[in-house]
């Protein structure tokens, strides 16, 4: 009898709470139309322990008794304010309302309330625990029988018995009646309560990212009830507060039946929305455009200053540090005249001997990209690449694999060439359409997957630059054509590079015994590189110009006219690549219009993968590029070259006056 006093008294503070605090959600609540639906009120922890700590501590820590109580309080709240609702038509009292717990800013984001997915033991049962980690499996949403109500046939006395996810929800049947003095063990159901829930299982495995080195990562089944299914799909980053508790394994012949974990969850809540905003205030953007108005007569030297943050471990090799900046930022997705989208993601690939950089600079756009994963062409397969069909409790499921997982991010696959040739072809899609159409196992569906590819190979014993790319790297054409950028890094050991190379590397080595870097106030943190490259992807849609398109149009002609030797690579994916890279430029030179420097940037990127070039002598081996004193009186030259080389083109007059300014 006192365990009821407690909880009514609880009921009344919860009730009280709402109408307080929450007064605005109840509102529309009230107001929305179909009661049949199931409504979730969000509650912020962090203000519940505010203003009332003792209620807080019993929702921590007794959730599985508490959290109902809440729901109930939402409905008696409602009913209390409903006075001045009555004659809005439509407005009535719903009885399906559902409270969920928002820990986030709160003390409960502690390690021990707190834990990674790996951490979880026995001591987390039973208490308001939240969990973080990426969704690598969505269960088909199903329809479970809710609380049944049973009444005693002696005294009349009508109680509610709830599911247990211990025995897969199955709902027990009790021993005896609960009213005092009665203790009948007769019963029957009361007919007219056939009450169903929305009911998802999803597996959320820990972020590869914040593992360790040899660590494995551990996952946990998630189950979703009614307001929460469908939320959130595979590849997804979440946040899930719930309650943890045991399920007893399937059934199987001679095999042990255990318990497993599993988190029934009260809260979910997507990050995917929040990785885009890392931390760009005011001053970060003032410093920006001061950083820019400091460079506003040499915008070049601006822009390197850039590019040597981007791996400064490694010396030089300008053109691929100008490559990856150029593909992490990409260009504009937009929607062509028949409808069909055209991907703004650029793609990259690093041909190259052994010890010349490529996986350093994979690692280093790992760390740049807001989502990524890293494999290699060795380890995976092309269930692993893109979705893999499991069994699970006698139903087929659908388990993400890497392209997908790294939707709206960076895929690092290195050891490319060591792929099989059916699973590179898997990614053909998944590179152009950007999606992945899967038939396994009775499951026909089409994922997403918006996620640039970075990879990086060795070529077929020693490069020979007399034979096309497809010969070198043993890659088909189709794929090579999917790259924005072909690198090639050729070690032809030059003597004057290798001196230059081995005094930056040794004098290094003297900076760090000495712990002192003179440079080190020039170079771009880490941190602040990663929020210039996702504020300049999401605050500029650059538009070319004519002069621009003018470059952009007389090149990809010429390209098409000397095609012989690299068929694979001029192709109208061409165009649409120097299009991709020269709105890339003008993002990182702080611009939202497309001008002829952006277009001739892009057209030395294109003209550095290609192994013949259309512009003789512009270009020289992308692995011996340099920063060099003076980028904008070198640029000077490089666009007279190139621009008198386009003026051959007779369809182009224009071009001879833009040479001749």
């Amino acid at each position: 009898m006192l365990g009821m006093e407690n909880d009514s008294g609880s009921s009344k503070e919860m009730a009280g709470y709402l109408i307080k605090h929450e007064l605005e959600q109840l509102k529309n609540v009230i107001l929305s139309f179909d009661p049949r639906l199931h409504y979730p009120l969000h509650v912020d922890f962090a203000e519940l322990m505010d203003d009332n700590p003792p209620l807080a501590h019993l929702i921590f820590s007794q959730p599985t008794q508490y959290l109902p109580i809440f729901d109930e309080s939402a409905v008696w709240a409602q009913k209390v304010i409903f006075e001045d609702f009555k004659r809005i038509e439509n407005a009535s009292v719903k009885a399906y309302v559902h409270v969920r717990i928002n820990v986030c800013g709160s003390p409960l984001e502690c390690p021990e309330t707190f834990p990674s997915i790996g951490r979880v033991r026995v001591k987390h049962r039973g208490i308001l625990l939240t969990l973080k980690g990426t969704v690598i499996r969505s269960g088909a949403i199903k329809m479970i029988e809710g609380e049944k109500i049973y009444e005693c046939r002696v005294c009349k006395h009508r109680f509610k018995v709830f599911p247990e996810v211990e025995t897969r929800n199955s709902t027990p049947r009790p021993t005896y009646c609960p009213s005092e003095n009665c203790e009948s063990t007769r019963f029957g159901i009361v007919e007219d309560n056939k009450l169903c829930h929305d009911y998802q299982e999803i597996k959320i495995q820990e972020s590869t990212q914040v593992l360790g080195v040899g660590a494995i990562p551990r996952s946990i089944p998630v189950i979703l009830k009614d307001d929460l299914v469908d939320l959130v799909k595979a590849g997804d980053d979440v946040m899930v507060t719930g309650v943890l508790t045991a399920k007893w394994s399937s059934d199987m012949k001679d095999v042990r039946c255990d318990l497993d974990p599993v988190l029934v969850a009260n809260y979910v809540r997507r990050m995917n929305e929040l990785k885009s905003d890392i931390d760009i205030s005011d001053d970060i953007f003032m410093k920006f455009k001061q950083f820019w108005s400091d460079f506003k007569d040499a915008p070049l030297k601006g822009r390197n200053a850039i590019l040597r943050a981007i791996c400064p471990q490694v010396f030089g090799l300008f053109t691929v540090k100008l490559a990856v900046a150029l593909t992490l930022i990409g260009g504009v997705q937009h929607v062509d005249a028949s409808g069909t989208k055209v991907r703004g993601e650029s793609h990259l690939l690093l041909v190259g001997d052994p010890g010349t950089g490529k996986s350093q600079f994979l690692k280093f756009a790992a760390k740049l990209s807001k989502r990524s994963v890293i494999t290699t062409g060795l380890g995976s397969t092309s269930a692993g690449l893109t979705v893999t069909a499991v069994k699970d409790g006698g139903e087929w499921m659908l388990e993400a694999g890497a392209l997908v997982l790294a939707d709206g991010g960076l895929c690092c696959i290195d050891e490319f060439d060591s792929m099989r040739e059916h699973d590179r072809a898997t990614i053909h899609e998944a590179m152009e359409q950007q999606t992945i159409s899967v038939a396994k196992a009775g499951l026909v569906t089409t994922l997403s997957t918006k996620t640039i590819v970075f990879g990086a190979t060795n070529p077929k014993g020693q490069y020979d630059p007399d034979q096309s790319l497809s010969v070198n790297t043993t890659l088909s054409g189709p794929l090579i054509s999917r790259f924005d950028i072909v690198l090639v890094l050729l070690d032809t050991k030059n003597p004057e590079w290798d001196a230059v190379v081995s005094s930056h590397i040794l004098s290094e080595a003297e900076q760090h015994k000495g712990n002192h870097d003179e440079n080190s106030t020039n170079i771009w943190s880490l941190t602040m590189l990663r929020r210039y490259i996702h504020f300049v992807k999401g605050y500029f849609r650059p538009v070319l110009t004519k002069e621009a398109e003018q470059v952009i149009s007389s090149y990809y002609q010429l390209q098409r006219r000397s095609a012989t030797h690299n068929a694979a690579r001029t192709t109208v994916r061409m165009l649409e690549s120097l299009i991709r890279l020269a709105q890339a430029h003008a993002r990182l030179m702080f611009r939202n219009e497309v001008t002829r420097l952006d277009a001739i940037t892009a057209v030395l990127c294109i003209e550095s993968s290609m192994t013949t070039s259309a512009i003789v002598d512009s270009v020289g081996n992308a692995l011996h590029s340099n920063f060099t004193e003076n980028p904008d009186q070198e640029y000077a030259k490089q666009e007279r070259v190139i621009l008198e080389k386009l003026r051959c083109i007779d369809e182009f007059p224009e071009m001879i006056n833009i040479s001749d300014g």
